[in-house]
């Protein structure tokens, strides 16, 4: 976390920054806030290390040799462009832990794999830990090597054994060789932020990797590591580590508290402010990216990473050609006061990038690609202007319920589920598309409403209170929308605040899955679709689209361990397979986009988009929105 001092909103011992909130409030969260001021912790002798990198591990080889020690170099170049900065290998017996590195905080040191004091334990790590100072307070009895916040993975392994991994708060995913008994184990973090495979090779060796393409061609079988699991040598399988209460789907009762919300998010946020390099927000103009950059452009004056680059906030945002999240974006960008930097691509240029995106991102699925394309595309934009990290807003429809099809949820059980299974899916969608387009130039991603203690807050609320209710003015999100409505200081304007959901694919321009319809009719005939089957038995594509992007990953990733990696079934706006049930109508036209949610998107497809342009021919998107506002405004 950046070392500050507590920002305006919350209660400081300094008479020069006032307490917004009426007196009621200080006394009902004075609990808060002195949990709030005890996060701030002051700055380490040594610089905090920290680094979004590529790490690749094979343990167990019976080949010893200089060429196998080549192979495994060769193999963890593939993911150079994870961590441009600098590459380490460390080699102990039968056992290889190899790391590319992204440096973000104290570029000059922090090399990786990391040790202990006397080198017996060995760790490559690629992530984050966001309380490492916290944890090193605890670890008196050791002597550190370096500021890297990972460095205390292989301490808290000397005093807990394998049973620390709940103690971390970050996102992380990490390989730790103990030379003591030559045992191993392996973790990724709760939800899967960062990616982690698993495989096993013909001569009986273990092999983990940050992406598929370093073990795919030398595995003889892998899989997605699962998010919350440990792997253990010692026990010799995987384990959960982590078990929140709403993991088991049991319908939470704790009453709404928007200011609770409010304040857990922002330390979120503030967390996340950790970094020696230049950094900046993704904002799309949407609820979520919009409320990380206000948070992030309020109190980014009193962080210490506004000491090295300034007190302005610099956004990003790509589109088309007058799309909807360039305009929506500018303007809040405007109304923040941040440097924004506005790109555009043609659908063109998206459909050049295809090939790329799959062999970066390692899937197949449909509004994966569509959503990454715009991304990684971004993504180079961001890297040429010397930025290599950046905020960004996933995990918030799926916390709260955000996505257009949650309207038809028909009790708030089923609501909660929905949110729950869409919550544990997270590493194999959007986490998996902000991380791999974001690194695939280098570039780190942190997503504060995948906090750890913002999901349990989050996810602890009665579903009731998510429920969409029109009836009362509550919209998606309405809880997260109305913890930031702060009529003395706002975070947003009005309109912005409860502008309706867009999915990421959709808001850079609804040509862009037009023309990426077109291109794929062009490229895949009715006699290759016919025959899908009989290609393709394992998740069988389902459209012309599917199909075409189908081709491309089995190009790059042949093996049947590769195709397994992805996810299927029928989706309508981004909703798992059961919750297609909820609407008769939606099993008609299966389209993971937003304006799949026919009856509810402002700009669904048979209601206001011109077939052949995929351009809006009404402007009953700013219409709804300043309706919903409006009658919003008025519901406590």
């Amino acid at each position: 976390m950046a070392t500050a001092t507590p920002p305006a909103l919350y209660i400081t011992k300094s008479p020069k920054i006032p307490f917004p909130q009426p007196l009621l409030l200080k006394i009902r969260h004075s609990f808060l806030d002195s949990c709030l001021e005890r996060s701030y912790s002051p700055p380490l002798r040594r610089r905090d290390v920290a680094a979004m990198c590529g790490i690749l591990a094979v343990l167990g080889c019976v080949d010893h040799s200089q060429a196998k020690r080549s192979r495994i170099i060769e193999l963890s170049r593939r993911l150079r462009h994870r961590g441009p900065d600098w590459s380490g290998l460390h080699c102990h017996g039968d056992c290889y832990l190899a790391h590319q590195r992204l440096a973000i905080v104290d570029p000059a040191s922090g090399d990786q794999p990391l040790y202990n004091e006397d080198k017996t334990v060995i760790v490559t790590v690629n992530g984050e830990i966001y309380n490492h100072k916290e944890l090193r307070e605890t670890l008196k009895g050791h002597q550190f090597r370096t500021g890297s916040d990972c460095e205390v993975i292989t301490h808290l392994y000397e005093e807990h054994g394998e049973e620390f991994v709940d103690m971390l708060d970050g996102m992380f995913s990490f390989v730790l060789l103990d030379t003591k008994d030559n045992s191993f184990m392996a973790a990724r973090d709760a939800i899967g932020i960062t990616p982690l495979y698993m495989g096993w090779g013909p001569d009986g060796s273990i092999w983990f990797a940050s992406e598929m393409k370093a073990l795919s061609d030398d595995c003889e079988r892998f899989i997605t590591f699962p998010p919350g699991h440990l792997y253990s040598s010692k026990h010799g399988g995987l384990r959960r580590w982590y078990n929140p209460q709403w993991f088991s789907e049991k319908i939470p009762s704790f009453p709404y508290d928007p200011i609770v919300l409010r304040r857990a998010f922002e330390k979120a946020v503030l967390k996340r402010l950790m970094t020696d390099v230049p950094f900046g927000v993704l904002l799309s103009g949407g609820l979520d990216s919009s409320l990380v950059a206000a948070v992030a452009s309020r109190y980014l004056a009193t962080s210490e990473a506004a000491r090295q680059w300034g007190s302005q906030l610099h956004t990003f945002c790509v589109g088309l050609e007058g799309s909807p999240d360039l305009k929506a974006a500018r303007e809040v960008a405007d109304y923040l006061g941040t440097h924004h930097h506005q790109f555009h691509f043609t659908v063109q240029e998206g459909i050049d990038a295809l090939e790329e995106v799959v062999y970066h991102i390692e899937t197949y699925d449909v509004t994966s690609i569509r959503a990454s394309t715009p991304m990684f595309l971004m993504s180079r934009k961001i890297k040429s202007l010397g930025v290599k990290m950046v905020l960004s807003g996933e995990g918030s429809d799926e916390i709260f319920g955000g996505y257009l099809y949650f309207h038809k949820a028909p009790s708030k059980e089923e609501f909660h589920q929905e949110t729950c299974q869409k919550i544990k899916a997270l590493h194999l969608y959007d986490c998996l598309r902000a991380n791999k387009s974001t690194s695939a130039w280098g570039v780190e991603a942190r997503v504060p409403f995948l906090d750890k203690d913002f999901i349990k807050t989050a996810m602890d609320i009665d579903p009731e209170w998510k429920m969409i209710r029109p009836d009362l003015g509550r919209i998606e999100k309405w809880v997260l929308r109305k913890a930031f409505d702060d009529e003395e200081k706002p975070y947003l304007p009005k309109h912005i605040l409860y502008r309706q959901k867009e999915q990421f694919s959709d808001g850079v321009g609804y040509s862009w899955i037009d023309g990426l319809k077109d291109h794929a009719n062009k490229q895949v005939s009715d006699s290759m679709m016919m025959n899908a089957g009989f290609i393709y038995p394992e998740n069988t594509p389902t459209s012309k689209e599917g199909y075409y992007y189908r081709t491309i990953f089995e190009k790059f990733f042949p093996k049947n361990s590769a195709r397994s990696t992805v996810p299927g079934g029928p989706s309508v706006a981004c909703s798992t397979a059961k919750a297609v049930e909820w609407d008769a109508e939606w099993s008609k036209n299966p389209d993971p986009s937003g304006r799949a949610a026919l009856g509810i998107h402002a700009a669904a497809y048979e209601e206001s988009k011109d077939v052949k342009t995929g351009s809006l021919v009404s402007d009953s998107p700013q219409k709804l929105v300043e309706g919903v506002a409006g009658k919003v405004a008025g519901v406590v």
